[in-house]
């Protein structure tokens, strides 16, 4: 490409981008596991922030993602989770899939699309759960930090030349950031160490896609469900003491449960 041309579009590239806008306060979102009827109803009439998974979106029969044409959903102040869990569930229950590392039934495009059209809040990036119902030892919970690493990247990469393409084709820099938005990674891992490694490969990764995107606003906690509290080594507490003072200058966390 003419080095004139990579300036120009980089030029119209947002720059500092936040993957979430988030208001003050602690936030808690109730679990609905549907894309409409009476829970999203109760959660309107409410008011309250839900997260809802992506599975419930997604058509086993077509291999498509399809957001209803009426739902109270789109009224409501809602999260995209991944659906990591559903997906490593369905992958020890049945084998490979067609999708994600073999494990998610659809593809890291097809849910990028899928996640940026549906307006949602925030969209969390795909990752592997790490909870002890699906790894047995150190190894497996290794393999899925770096798994959910290397799947954070491949996020950032896919939503960059989103954007790029949309540069190229004219749009203005407020249109694109508004358009194409960036995920909320995820940390993952079961003891305190291990998140530890997490957050280290998790900065690297953004670190390198900065100015472009701004320090991450929300990051998302994996494998918190069902938790001890107090544990020295995997309690809830003691994860979240090794965290604070060592995440981006300005992010706050969301703890899947």
């Amino acid at each position: 490409m003419n080095p004139s041309l990579t300036r120009l579009l980089e030029s119209r590239m947002p720059r500092d981008q936040a993957n979430a806008h988030l208001e003050p306060g602690l936030v808690t979102r109730v679990g609905i596991p549907h894309r409409s009827g009476k829970l999203a109803f109760h959660a309107f009439n409410e008011g309250y922030p839900v997260m809802v998974s992506a599975n419930a979106f997604w058509d086993a029969k077509s291999s498509q993602f399809a957001f209803p044409s009426a739902t109270d959903l789109t009224e409501l102040d809602y999260a995209l989770d991944s659906a990591g869990f559903t997906a490593m569930g369905l992958w020890k229950k049945k084998g490979a899939q067609p999708g994600i590392a073999g494990v998610y039934p659809w593809s890291l495009e097809a849910y990028l699309s899928f996640a940026m059209s549906t307006r949602a809040s925030w969209y969390a990036q795909p990752d592997m759960c790490c909870e002890p119902e699906i790894c047995s030892n150190d190894a497996e919970i290794d393999y899925r930090i770096d798994a959910t690493a290397t799947l954070l990247e491949a996020c950032l990469r896919i939503v960059y030349e989103y954007q790029n393409q949309l540069v190229r084709q004219g749009w203005s820099e407020s249109a694109v950031r508004n358009e194409v938005r960036l995920p909320v990674p995820v940390l993952q891992g079961w003891r305190v160490d291990q998140y530890a490694r997490s957050l280290e490969l998790l900065r690297a990764v953004w670190e390198r896609w900065q100015p472009w995107a701004a320090a991450p606003a929300l990051i998302g906690l994996g494998s918190v469900c069902r938790r001890n509290l107090g544990h020295t080594e995997h309690g809830l507490f003691a994860i979240l003491a090794s965290l604070e003072g060592n995440l981006p200058d300005g992010s706050r966390l969301h703890l899947f449960h």
